[in-house]
């Protein structure tokens, strides 16, 4: 049996040593993160295929710098997340968002024209007011690009990196998740593109240009060209939901992943996709039975930080 050994800082401790010494302390979810963070780093020296994906809850807070990082660096090959996130990551190129509190009064914020995220403030004018504005011109770049090179389709993965293409003007563009994903060529896809504002400006420009063609399908081929051509695969994966699922559901054609960190708040008792934990993920073969993994509990706002400065 291996000895549980005691933590110490001090002045000059250093986070990468601080996370190191939680996989030694043994006690309860510091074991679990320093577990999670020697994975990730296995991750990056084994130069496996690896995922990131996130819901937009935490996009629309500080945590969206640290998922920028972490595209940004070259770690991560691919990202999958939901609609949201190009909602908040886009929204706030243009218009602020604001500290607020989860004790507002609702119905007076509703008046106010203030939308609450959690205890994150969005006015209607930083939200779907800026995106109207500022998505419908690039729509509009971009079906003219679409109908000059005689497409049928586009895949909401070209799409998305078209977007972050006509952010190069843009002032604030490196502050971007999509700008950054563009720019390094990390493909960025949305299996649920309709579930945010963004879908639904897209669906309102389509009402008047019906031969600009979305096809989800075509997102289907290429993330099955990424699995199999790729022999070990990765992921990170926060929160849960369709992101999540998207993930592993892909893998468990390749026989599953083959490293997996998971960060959750999502209780496993109501047998919820977003509860589970990676080892439910093994009996269904998305991820394989001898994988490195570790589930995390915790506000990925808080953890998440602490794992992106293990591996950067």
């Amino acid at each position: 049996m291996k000895p549980v050994t005691d933590v110490h800082v001090n002045k000059n401790t250093k986070l990468r040593d601080l996370l190191e010494q939680y996989y030694e302390s043994g006690g309860f979810t510091a074991k679990k993160l320093g577990t999670a963070a020697a994975i990730l780093k296995k991750m990056k020296e084994d130069k496996t295929f690896n995922f990131l994906s996130f819901p937009a809850c935490i996009v629309s807070t500080g945590t969206r710098g640290v998922l920028h990082d972490l595209v940004k660096s070259g770690v991560f090959n691919a990202v999958i997340t939901t609609c949201g996130t190009l909602d908040h990551d886009l929204a706030r190129l243009w218009k602020n968002y604001y500290h607020g509190t989860f004790m507002a009064d609702d119905a007076e914020l509703h008046k106010k024209g203030i939308n609450r995220l959690g205890n994150v403030f969005v006015p209607n004018e930083s939200y779907g007011v800026v995106l109207e504005k500022k998505l419908q011109p690039i729509f509009e770049k971009i079906y003219k690009d679409y109908k000059s090179k005689g497409m049928k389709s586009i895949s909401t993965m070209e799409l998305i990196r078209e977007v972050g293409r006509h952010l190069e003007k843009e002032k604030k563009k490196e502050d971007s998740i999509i700008y950054w994903a563009y720019k390094k060529n990390v493909p960025v896809f949305v299996p649920g593109i309709t579930d945010g504002a963004f879908g639904f400006q897209l669906m309102m420009f389509i009402q008047d240009h019906k031969d600009f063609v979305v096809n989800v399908f075509k997102d289907e081929d290429e993330l099955a060209d990424l699995i199999f051509s790729n022999k070990k695969t990765g992921a990170l994966m926060i929160g849960g939901g369709i992101s999540k699922h998207h993930v592993i559901w892909w893998n468990q054609f390749k026989d599953g992943l083959d490293y997996a960190v998971y960060v959750t708040t999502a209780p496993e008792w109501d047998g919820s996709l977003s509860g589970a934990r990676v080892r439910e993920a093994v009996s269904w073969g998305k991820v394989k039975e001898n994988a490195k993994y570790a589930t995390v509990e915790g506000d990925a706002t808080i953890i998440l930080p602490l794992l992106a400065a293990a591996i950067l």
